[in-house]
C-alpha cells in the first residue's frame, strides 16, 4: 500500500468450470500492472492438504511460489480463512503489490469469503500488535469486484437442476451436500462482472439465459470471456460493489432495478403477507419453489415460532432455511438491544410496523423460468393461516405441529450469519 490510509484492491474470480476461472484470473493478472494472483487448489483434500500458489510479476518474468497448506481440523473453510486472510494482509503491506486477484476453486462461494474478509478479526497483524485492537482483513484490502464465469451453454441447466456436487466431482469434502445449482447461482448472484464462455445452443436458449441474468444480476457488467478487457471493465464499475451486500433476511430482496415483466417465460414473482405461515402447510408448499424455479430468497413468519424471523433461499432443487434472529418487535423499549440494529432495517421495519405484531411479515422473491407465477402465489397464499386460525392468536399458534424439526448450528460452515446479532442456524431438507 502506498499509504496506510489506502486499501489494496482485491478481485475474486469464481465459477463452476475450473478452466474458465483460470482463464479469467490469468487475464486479470496479466492486464493489471503490479497484480498478484493467488489460487488455492483443493483437489488434494484427500491427502489433507490445500495447495496454494502465488504468482507475482518480477524483473525476469512471472515468479510462482507453491505451498502445501495442511488442512485445519478437517475443515476446508477454516483452512482457507487461516491461510488466506493473513496472506492478504501481508500482500497489502507490500509496496510492489497494486492489486490481488483471487482465483477461487470451483467449490468455493465468493460471498462466504467476502463476509470473512469483512468480519473475521485478526489479532496478529502489526497494527493489531501496536494498538491492541484486532481488525478484519478488510482494514487492509478492499474487494474491488467479484467476477463470475458462466458457461453459456450449460449454466442455466446447472442452475435449475438437482445434481449434488459429488455427482460432478466437485464436492469439497465427503459430507459436502450442496447442490450444483446452489453453487452456480450463488457465484453469479454476487457478481459485479459476468463473463460468458461459449454460446448457447440456439437463439431461444440465448434469450432465456439473458432474461435470467437480467433479473438475477441486473447491475452486473457482462462480457465475453474471450474478448473482454479487464482494466476497462473494472474501471467502468460503480463505486459500490454487490459483494458488500452479503444476504441478510432483513435487507431489500430485489437488488438493482431488474425487469419486472416476463421474457421467454422468465420473470420475478414477489410474495408478501402480513400474517404467518401454518408450519405444516408451508412445509408442503415449499415444493413449488423447487420446480421450474431458478432461485428464491426471503424472510418469513412461522406461526409456531412467533419470536424468530426465519429466512429461506433456494436454487434449482436445493433449499435452505434458517433462523435470522429475533423480530424487532421482541426488543420492546430496551435501548441496549436497539443500538446495534442496522439503520436500514429500522427504517424498513418502521414502514411496515403493525400495532399488534410489529415488524413480523412475509416477503419472498422467486425467479421462475418454467413455473406459472400464479401457481407460486397460490401455493404460498394457501400456506398462510386462515382467518379462523389467525383469530385464535399466538398462544394457539405455538401449539401447531411443526415438521421443520430442530435448527442446528454450523460453526465451521463457510456461511454468512443471517444477521450480525444472531446465531446462524440452518435447517436442510432434501427436496430433490
Amino acid at each position: 500500500m502506498s499509504t496506510s490510509a489506502l486499501r489494496t484492491p482485491l478481485v475474486l474470480v469464481a465459477g463452476v468450470d475450473r478452466a474458465a476461472v483460470a482463464r479469467a484470473a490469468t487475464a486479470l493478472f496479466g492486464d493489471l500492472p503490479g497484480a498478484v494472483l493467488v489460487h488455492h487448489d483443493v483437489r488434494e483434500l484427500g491427502q489433507g492438504v490445500v495447495v496454494r500458489t502465488v504468482h507475482m510479476h518480477a524483473a525476469d518474468g512471472v515468479r510462482a511460489e507453491t505451498t502445501a497448506v495442511e488442512l485445519a481440523h478437517g475443515c476446508l473453510s477454516c483452512t482457507l480463512r487461516l491461510d488466506l486472510l493473513p496472506l492478504l494482509v501481508d500482500l497489502a503491506h507490500r509496496a510492489d503489490v497494486s492489486r490481488v486477484v483471487l482465483q477461487l476453486d470451483p467449490t468455493l462461494e465468493p460471498e462466504h469469503l467476502c463476509w470473512a474478509i469483512d468480519n473475521l478479526l485478526l489479532d496478529d497483524t502489526p497494527r493489531a500488535a501496536a494498538t491492541g485492537r484486532a481488525e478484519p482483513a478488510a482494514a487492509f484490502v478492499e474487494v474491488e469486484a467479484v467476477v463470475a464465469t458462466v458457461d453459456a451453454r450449460t449454466w442455466l441447466d446447472d442452475a435449475t437442476g438437482a445434481d449434488v456436487l459429488a455427482d460432478r466431482g466437485l464436492a469439497a469434502t465427503p459430507d459436502d451436500d450442496r447442490t450444483l445449482a446452489q453453487l452456480a447461482v450463488g457465484q453469479v448472484a454476487i457478481a459485479d462482472v459476468v463473463l460468458l464462455a461459449g454460446r448457447p445452443d440456439d437463439a431461444w436458449s440465448a434469450v432465456r439465459l439473458a432474461a435470467v441474468l437480467d433479473r438475477l444480476v441486473p447491475d452486473a457488467a457482462r462480457a465475453d470471456l474471450d474478448r473482454w478487457r479487464p482494466a476497462e471493465v473494472l474501471a467502468g464499475l460503480g463505486p459500490e460493489g454487490r459483494w458488500s451486500r452479503c444476504f441478510t433476511a432483513h435487507e431489500p430482496l430485489l437488488r438493482g432495478a431488474p425487469p419486472l415483466g416476463e421474457d421467454a417465460g422468465v420473470c420475478l414473482v414477489r410474495f408478501r403477507a402480513r400474517r404467518p405461515f401454518h408450519p405444516e402447510r408451508l412445509h408442503d408448499a415449499l415444493d413449488v419453489l423447487l420446480d421450474g424455479v431458478v432461485c428464491s430468497r426471503g424472510r418469513f413468519w412461522l406461526a409456531s415460532r412467533q419470536d424468530s424471523a426465519l429466512w429461506l433461499e433456494s436454487a434449482g432443487a436445493g433449499l435452505r432455511l434458517g433462523d435470522a434472529g429475533p423480530w424487532l418487535a421482541t426488543y420492546g423499549d430496551d435501548p441496549q438491544r436497539w443500538v446495534d440494529v442496522d439503520p436500514q432495517r429500522q427504517v424498513s421495519a418502521a414502514l411496515r410496523w403493525d400495532a399488534e405484531h410489529g415488524d413480523r411479515d412475509v416477503e419472498i422473491v422467486v425467479l421462475v423460468h418454467q413455473q406459472i407465477p400464479g401457481a407460486v402465489i397460490a401455493a404460498l397464499d394457501a400456506a398462510l393461516l386462515t382467518d379462523e386460525e389467525y383469530a385464535l392468536g399466538p398462544d394457539a399458534w405455538a401449539e401447531l405441529p411443526d415438521p421443520f424439526g430442530a435448527w442446528h448450528e454450523e460453526p465451521c460452515e463457510a456461511g454468512t450469519p443471517a444477521d450480525d446479532d444472531s446465531t446462524h442456524v440452518t435447517y436442510r431438507e432434501d427436496r430433490s
